[in-house]
């Protein structure tokens, strides 16, 4: 069938099968099909959505475009996480060193940013010298010897989603329950853990905005899981808000570093916390509260600290070196009153803006700037109180727009 059929009978919201998938989506892989045609494809896909066979198929065709990795050889039990992704979502930097200090083998396979801000490996690529390309054996000795390794997808690894998966991110095609399920099981199922565990972000800066969509998207990768024969659990939380104090890769490295030294305490700390326990109550099959005492014990004492300098020492980074912009803007609030929300969708556009992210495909993303929130909900302001602080690309001039208007305040005045 010629793919134009394909896309059209996509678009009238039909059904189709494994063979007109493997058609359109193989042939994108192999550059048969340009990418003007696999973003209409895409879109067809976003607005009629899919059935659960066409997901299952799509799922089976992105997995078998690669290898699936064998972690026979590694010793111990494998776990991994992922998230559905936020603005400041870093939890994966924070709780694969926790597991990974607990005796857990942890591998990660992460992707580049989708939507507004970087992901796992831009965040990664702002330690100078830090190799997110490790080859199969260089990532399986690492996760058998250091317990955690961090790897953007290899060639031969799921190589159909990586190339969907950029293309996605600069076609307003990333909010789609289908594709996000079938790209995020088939990596963990390429990167061949047995225990998999799933953080759904939901709200307004998530790539999923209701909790019926949580829901959905939450069944379909149990039930991916099931076919592959992995235990997968789920974990919805909300992402109204920004994940932590920090919006950038440095910025978000830095913060990264203050939780793992256990300087931090905030809803970010208390996730991790959660997610890491919920591997570890998976991976040592012990319960939930035993667990979470393990889990605090190592950020207290340092191992979960020393775990991450370790990894980060075996991929070549060196965390003193960090770039940090030196053009700084402070932003006074014009307003006074009690903080009760913070748009995370603005501060992820704005970091945006201020090059933490990508709107092409080729944007290099700039891993000095960002954002820190100095206020947050609770918190009593007044006018002249600094709210939050960019850093702005070198040489760039001073952002315009007034950001206290990113903050909804209970008995707010404007002055």
């Amino acid at each position: 069938m010629n793919v134009l059929d394909i896309i059209d009978k996509k678009r009238k919201g039909e059904v189709l099968s494994k063979q007109e998938l493997e058609t359109a989506f193989l042939g994108y892989l192999k550059g048969k099909i340009p990418d003007y045609q696999m973003s209409s494809l895409l879109m067809a896909i976003c607005i009629q959505g899919m059935k659960d066979e066409e997901i299952f198929d799509l799922t089976d065709i992105f997995i078998a475009s690669g290898e699936i990795l064998d972690l026979s050889g590694i010793h111990g039990v494998t776990v991994d996480k992922h998230s559905t992704g936020g603005i400041g979502d870093k939890t994966t930097l924070v709780v694969g060193p926790i597991v990974a200090s607990l005796g857990l083998k942890v591998p990660k396979m992460s992707g580049r940013g989708l939507g507004y801000t970087g992901g796992t490996i831009d965040k990664l690529e702002s330690i100078p010298g830090f190799r997110v390309n490790l080859g199969k054996e260089e990532f399986l000795k690492q996760v058998d010897e250091v317990g955690f390794a961090v790897t953007s997808q290899t060639a031969n690894l799921a190589p159909l989603d990586k190339k969907i998966y950029a293309l996605r991110d600069v076609t307003g095609t990333v909010e789609s329950i289908p594709l996000i399920a079938s790209s995020i099981m088939s990596k963990k199922i390429a990167c061949g853990a047995s225990n998999i565990v799933i953080d759904v972000k939901v709200g307004s800066g998530a790539l999923l905005k209701t909790k019926e969509e949580a829901l959905e998207i939450s069944r379909l990768m149990k039930e991916i899981g099931k076919r592959y024969h992995r235990t997968v659990e789920t974990m919805i939380t909300y992402m109204d808000i920004p994940l932590g104090i920090a919006i950038g890769n440095a910025l978000e490295i830095m913060e990264v570093i203050k939780i793992l030294k256990n300087e931090e305490d905030n809803y970010l700390v208390a996730l991790c916390k959660s997610t890491a326990a919920k591997m570890v109550s998976m991976g040592k099959n012990i319960g939930m509260q035993e667990a979470l005492y393990l889990v605090e014990d190592v950020l207290k004492t340092g191992k979960a600290y020393q775990k991450f300098e370790e990894m980060v020492k075996a991929q070549g980074g060196d965390l003193t070196r960090l770039p940090f912009s030196q053009n700084v803007q402070k932003v006074l609030s014009t307003k006074k009153g009690h903080i009760i929300h913070m748009d995370a969708r603005k501060f992820g556009k704005l970091s945006l803006d201020l090059g933490g992210g990508r709107v092409q495909i080729e944007d290099r993303v700039d891993s000095s700037v960002g954002i820190v929130l100095n206020k947050k909900i609770g918190d009593d302001v007044q006018v002249g109180d600094l709210l939050c602080t960019l850093y702005l690309k070198e040489g760039s001039a001073p952002i315009p727009e007034d950001i206290t208007n990113y903050y909804t305040f209970q008995e707010d005045e404007i002055l």
